[in-house]
């Protein structure tokens, strides 16, 4: 039975969510993110919570089916929470919509990645998981999402991610507060680079091990904001293209994934 009264952290529960409850969420780190995904592209968007900036909002897609866009605020600890209540809650599908530092010269500001897979190096993933469970994104998910970006002619890249817990130190930057990293991080990106990885983010592969675990679909598509090749710092004329693009191939994905999922 699905719980009726608000969860404490999203700050809603089953009864807020109408008749025809939701099965699939569009997760954002950023909360602002969050509403303009509901205030622009969603139909008949409302709020649901606002609740600790975990700010969730509930709308239909254009082909009708209704869904919510959630935050899931910064780093995997918080997403793990929010994740946890959204399924409570029968979410059955989460796409994380979230920004990314490209460590690949090919990959540039402006264009998205799909994550396959993460090398997940987050505390909050092992205690859902062991070290050695895969973090892995759910396969036909990823496939909406790379068919969603063709179809919207969206520069974009599939790969596996780097899935790290520090903006900072654990993505190699030395242009901080603390200059001074542990020597096992020095030259990690260069080695993360060899190893054909794309992206630095933050909570990919917490999503992707709790999927696993908890038995539903995750995915990811990140719009690229920092060239990690040519400087630490985020390109932020490139900003607003990829997040919009993100966001696109986000909801595209989401309509062709939920048209081929049989009726319950």
């Amino acid at each position: 039975m699905l719980p009726s009264t608000k969860l404490y952290h999203i700050g809603f529960g089953r009864d807020d969510l109408g008749e025809i409850a939701p099965t699939l969420a569009l997760l954002s780190g950023d909360p602002d993110r969050a509403r303009l995904i509901a205030q622009q592209y969603l139909r008949e968007a409302r709020a649901l919570s606002e609740n600790r900036g975990l700010n969730s909002y509930v709308g239909r897609l254009p082909s009708g089916a209704w869904v919510l866009s959630a935050t899931s605020g910064m780093g995997a600890p918080s997403l793990s929470i929010v994740v946890n209540e959204l399924v409570q809650l029968g979410i059955r599908t989460i796409i994380r919509v979230g920004t990314t530092g490209s460590i690949q010269a090919r990959v540039v500001p402006g264009e998205v990645v799909i994550s396959s897979a993460a090398l997940c190096r987050q505390g909050a993933a092992n205690d859902i998981a062991p070290v050695e469970y895969p973090a892995a994104a759910d396969p036909f998910l990823t496939v909406a999402l790379a068919q969603a970006a063709r179809e919207l002619d969206v520069p974009h890249h599939v790969g596996i991610t780097a899935s790290v817990d520090t903006f900072y130190e654990g993505q190699e930057r030395y242009d901080s507060a603390n200059p001074h990293l542990l020597r096992w991080l020095h030259g990690i990106t260069e080695e993360y680079r060899r190893l054909n990885i794309l992206n630095y983010e933050m909570e990919c592969g917490t999503l992707f091990k709790m999927g696993g675990v908890y038995g539903f679909a995750a995915g990811c598509v990140c719009g690229v904001i920092a060239q990690r090749t040519q400087s630490e710092q985020i390109a932020m004329d490139a900003k607003g293209v990829a997040v919009e693009r993100a966001i696109r191939v986000a909801l595209r994905a989401a309509e062709k994934y939920l048209a081929s999922q049989p009726m319950a």
